[in-house]
């Protein structure tokens, strides 16, 4: 899912200079957010899949932990 919003992101930024060549301000301003909003959706799903990772490993740490002290 991480490489999708990255080239969502790129194909947007791309798109948004070729409206700028052609001087369709409206539209460049369009495809540029758009291609922001896919970036930090990117950068959301590193972050959640990032949690996600360190708190499976703390849980696997405390149960761990908990059969150690038995």
């Amino acid at each position: 899912m991480k490489t999708f919003w990255i080239v969502v992101s790129g194909l947007c930024g791309v798109t948004a200079i070729l409206f700028v060549v052609w001087n369709d301000y409206d539209k460049a301003f369009i495809a540029a957010a758009l291609g922001a909003v896919a970036w930090f959706l990117n950068y959301r799903t590193r972050l959640r899949e990032t949690l996600d990772r360190d708190e499976t490993e703390t849980i696997t740490d405390a149960e761990t932990d908990s059969d150690t002290d038995s």
